[in-house]
């Protein structure tokens, strides 16, 4: 059925693009609202889009992305359509598979990447119930096609050809839980499944969720290298959630607009690991000694947080999921070629004297094409304190997922 009507299709919140060249927000993450003015025979996500409008509140996408975005796609725009406004058509080219895709955070992070312009095929794979949640999203006019398989048997197809494998699986969190009590869990899952990524899609970016990150990335970093594919521009442990509590307590903490506050997030993803460098928000912005220490332990045990609101009921799945999601669609946008993506993220890294460091990146088609060493200098005293303090508890879980894997046997 045609109608007239404006139809709008938004991601997260949102930031503007505008015509008359008015600067985006050079640091803030963003995502882009979608608004057809005209008359519409069917609308399929957001494919649909002939007019882009973005409005400053809250956001998907990471910081210094707005400008990017707009002279990235504006002019493609443009020259496809020069009669629209901007005659936004995103191509969705790109292959997703979630592995953990029935679970707490399995299942919304799908959905929010199935809203996604750029994905072509999205494929949901878990040991079981993945198929009901398969059907239900495939029902979703967006452009990307759902598959969903069950099992080890069908993991190998569902990581045919894909170019981003974001992995949730695992058992969560509960109430007096640590990241390392889940551990032997965990990290078993992590090594399996990463392993069928090396026989399936070694040139995947590959964003390991499943905790204690600190050390699923080197057990999956140990797969690979044994596995002879390991390229540790392209293995990401998911820190965005940090960053995204970092930003959302400061702003209310300073009454300040969210999409005006960045902080950086650097360390590691447990506990005192997780170090928010509050001197380094953009906005510049005053901070007593007490605040300072109040939101940086907030920050550190935000998840823990949820954890007993939700009494047994589960952790932190949500705000992971939209914050997984985002760095998902910053990859993507990396890949198709936007030069100006900025994330943070636990990665191999040479900017502290061990060997995994999550810190802000630049991404890039072929993955971390920058570390970004000035958030590391210039640091409060607190900050300096704090870094060193962190070193010891984030090495041990570094050498502890290396063990794990020199102790097993690779599968073949």
């Amino acid at each position: 059925m045609a109608t007239t009507s404006a139809s709008t299709f938004s991601i997260g919140s949102t930031v503007s693009f505008r015509s008359k060249g008015n600067p985006l927000p050079q640091t803030k993450p963003f995502a882009a609202r979608f608004t057809s003015q005209n008359s519409l025979a069917s609308f399929s996500g957001l494919k649909a889009a002939t007019y882009v409008k973005c409005e400053s509140e809250s956001s998907f996408l990471g910081t210094e992305s707005s400008a990017a975005l707009r002279g990235s796609f504006v002019p493609k725009a443009q020259k496809a359509n020069p009669r629209s406004q901007y005659g936004l058509q995103p191509v969705a080219s790109y292959k997703v598979a979630i592995l953990g895709a029935a679970g707490g955070i399995g299942q919304p992070l799908a959905l929010l990447i199935k809203m996604s312009p750029l994905v072509s095929a999205l494929n949901l794979y878990d040991i079981a119930n993945v198929k009901g949640v398969a059907a239900d999203l495939s029902h979703c006019n967006t452009p990307s096609q759902v598959q969903d398989f069950t099992g080890a048997s069908e993991l190998g197809n569902c990581l045919k050809g894909v170019n981003v494998v974001v992995i949730p699986a695992g058992v969560p969190r509960k109430p007096g839980m640590t990241r390392d009590d889940l551990f032997n869990i965990n990290a078993n899952i992590v090594k399996t499944l990463v392993e069928a990524v090396a026989d399936n899609c070694p040139d995947a970016f590959i964003h390991i969720i499943s905790n204690p990150v600190n050390s699923t990335v080197p057990i999956a970093a140990e797969v690979l290298k044994q596995k002879g594919v390991y390229d540790p521009k392209k293995l990401f442990g998911v820190t965005t959630l940090d960053v995204v509590r970092a930003n959302t307590f400061v702003a209310q903490k300073k009454n300040l607009k969210l999409i005006d506050v960045d902080v950086p997030v650097v360390g590691g993803h447990a506990g005192i690991t997780i170090l928010p460098l509050l001197s380094k928000t953009k906005p510049s912005v005053s901070f007593t000694d007490e605040e300072v220490e109040q939101l940086t332990v907030r920050i550190q045990n935000a998840g823990t947080e949820v954890v007993e609101a939700k009494a047994g009921a589960g952790s932190a799945t949500l705000s992971m999921a939209y914050a997984a999601a985002r760095f998902v669609e910053s990859s993507l946008r990396a890949l198709d070629g936007d030069g100006d993506v900025y994330e943070c993220s636990f990665v191999q890294s040479d900017l502290t004297d061990l060997p995994f460091f999550a810190s802000r990146i630049k991404l890039g088609t072929k993955g971390v094409e920058a570390l970004i060493p000035s958030d590391l200098s210039g640091l409060s005293e607190y900050e300096e304190k704090a870094l060193e303090a962190l070193k010891p508890e984030l090495k041990a879980s570094i050498e502890k997922g290396i063990a794990f894997v020199q102790k097993q046997p690779i599968a073949a």
